[in-house]
């Protein structure tokens, strides 16, 4: 049986090392990483008690860090998001689309991180809504939810884009709703070619503006002729979009959003091992096939580290975004609009006053509730050991 190992425990163990074999070469945002993910809930983070209202049972809880890296901070931010979209599902097939990123390309978006994983966005989705809207294909506005992942199976850096897409969209005149194909939902050479054309236009033309940076063995690409040279063979190169058959309904759909939306690099549960050999993981290789896919890999616990910081994200960029149909302020109409000409009904609205939903687990020793009873500062323990608690949530004196 598996011991149970988190990111935490490697970080606590050999991330005081790491900072001082590094020094200098990690970034604040890297270092705040760290310490969060260290300190997710433990003392240093504050917390409260909670109390049992029918047998007294007590325990401690310390509060999450909340940083959109930790693996243990995701699951109550993946809850609320998918809540807000359950709204948005139409009773219609939805398609898995992925736009993935050359490795020559990669490597300079891994030194241009904010400028080229926008761009990857703005491409990916600008190929999709064009290739629907053309009447040879599809002809009609769709709708997209993408997410950016940054990494592979390995933690190595990796950028492409999931995309959710629903299997039709609404006509250019606005009068009809069309269906695309059950197992088919756009050409991927066609996408290919044309997010190779946009990416590759929009990418030179951010070099040409000197908006670029270019560090260690890419240095030489500040260079234009440089720069082009190490482009030409991904001119040449196919693209791969790749294309998944649909989901079998709206809860399918929702399933694979909760994987995907508020996923970090490495989940906890993937860890097997932690001593001195190392840190061991899963990971699937992809070129293998069945049961032989999924593999364990042992990286020395600096180079975990390295790995898991390769895929900070830069602050403030927003790694969920919404296009055509369920773009920003305008999706509610369109949405509307689509379930009127797919003739269902808009989904019920409950005007009863529902209060939010207790994510604390119940208690342990007879099931009970638990109340909080008293809370506590950063870097504080509680005050005295709690008080036993009657039915109403009240500590005893």
């Amino acid at each position: 049986m598996r011991t149970s190992i988190e990111v935490a425990d490697i970080f606590r163990v050999a991330g005081p090392g790491y900072r001082i074999a590094h020094a200098g070469h990690l970034s604040l945002h890297q270092l705040k990483i760290m310490s969060a993910v260290e300190h997710c809930r433990t003392a240093t983070m504050g917390g409260h008690v909670e109390a049992c209202t029918d047998c007294g049972h007590w325990r401690i809880a310390y509060n999450s860090c909340r940083n959109r890296h930790c693996p243990k901070c995701q699951g109550a931010a993946a809850r609320t998001w998918l809540a807000e979209r359950e709204a948005d599902l139409l009773p219609v097939g939805y398609f898995h689309v992925v736009f993935t990123l050359p490795a020559q390309v990669s490597a300079i978006a891994f030194h241009n991180k904010a400028l080229l994983y926008d761009l990857l966005f703005k491409a990916a989705s600008q190929t999709m809504l064009t290739i629907a809207a053309d009447p040879r294909h599809l002809g009609a506005r769709i709708g997209i939810t993408a997410v950016l992942h940054t990494w592979g199976s390995a933690l190595t850096h990796h950028p492409h884009v999931h995309m959710i897409v629903p299997g039709g969209g609404i006509a250019r005149d606005g009068e009809r709703w069309i269906s695309a194909r059950p197992a088919f939902l756009l050409p991927v050479r066609v996408l290919g070619a044309l997010f190779r054309r946009l990416f590759l236009t929009r990418l030179i033309a951010l070099h040409d503006a000197g908006k670029l940076g270019f560090f260690g063995s890419l240095a030489h690409l500040a260079e234009r002729r440089a720069f082009l040279r190490h482009l030409s063979p991904v001119r040449r190169k196919r693209w791969v979009v790749y294309a998944k058959p649909p989901f079998a309904g709206p809860e399918a759909v929702l399933a694979y959003l909760a994987r995907y939306t508020h996923r970090v690099a490495i989940s906890n549960s993937r860890i097997l091992r932690f001593d001195s050999e190392g840190v061991t993981f899963r990971y699937k290789d992809y070129r293998r096939n069945g049961a032989q896919r999924q593999q364990d890999m042992t990286l020395g616990a600096d180079e975990f580290i390295r790995r898991f910081l390769l895929h900070n994200l830069p602050r403030g960029f927003h790694r969920i975004r919404h296009y055509g149909l369920l773009a920003g302020a305008t999706r509610k109409a369109h949405l509307e609009h689509a379930r009127r000409l797919l003739a269902v009904a808009p989904p019920a609205i409950d005007d009863t006053a529902v209060d939010p939903p207790d994510h604390r687990p119940p208690c342990p020793c007879c099931g009970g509730s638990m109340v909080i009873i008293e809370t506590f500062e950063r870097r504080y323990q509680p005050r005295a050991p709690p008080h036993p608690v009657n039915a109403s949530g009240r500590t005893s004196s």
